[in-house]
């Protein structure tokens, strides 16, 4: 798939019991993918073994949940978010995604273990796609697209800063209600 592969508008689901597990290593080359994973991007082991684990990023996910993710993942810690990607078809499917770093008997960080399941249809509707379009008008409202998505960072701190969470609590508790001001 390259980045001029069409976009299908149609969606690809998977059961609520099953895990898309991959793993990369450092750099984010990915070096394991689940059947699963082969299955619901339309990839075959071949093709991604050995490829960045971008190969299946959708133009629709923001850039700086992206940055979020690997400053996080850069620094040690491990990462909950929602993910839209996109399958080699240009279908895509969307993901509640547990990032870590995995570690060596030196406890230096040799790569990324993920694993997806499917995401709380209710609090993907409600609150994350709303707010992955602001982020994305805020990034698309920029000529230089590193300047966009460091403005739509600056949007999503600052929306956190008013909920007076930390990314990790927002992830975690939204979709509760009024008392975590949600809604």
């Amino acid at each position: 798939m390259t980045k001029d592969t069409l976009l299908t508008g149609v969606e690809r689901t998977f059961e609520d019991d099953e895990i898309i597990v991959s793993k990369t290593n450092e750099k984010g080359i990915l070096t394991y993918t689940n059947k699963i994973f082969l299955d619901i991007s339309g990839y075959k082991e071949s093709e991604v073994i050995g490829k960045q684990h971008s190969i299946i990023r959708h133009p629709d996910m923001p850039r700086c949940i992206f940055k979020l993710l690997w400053d996080t993942l850069e620094a040690g810690e491990e990462i909950f978010a929602y993910v839209v990607n996109r399958t080699k078809c240009g279908d895509f499917y969307w993901v509640y995604a547990h990032v870590t770093p995995s570690r060596n008997l030196e406890n230096q960080i040799i790569g990324f273990h993920s694993n997806r399941r499917t995401p709380d249809r209710r609090i993907l509707e409600e609150h994350i796609k709303p707010l992955y379009d602001q982020l994305n008008a805020e990034e698309k409202s920029h000529t230089n697209r590193k300047d966009g998505m460091l403005a739509a960072g600056n949007v999503l701190k600052n929306m956190l800063a008013e909920k007076n969470v930390a990314y990790d609590e927002f992830i975690a508790t939204v979709g509760q209600g009024k008392r975590r001001g949600y809604r």
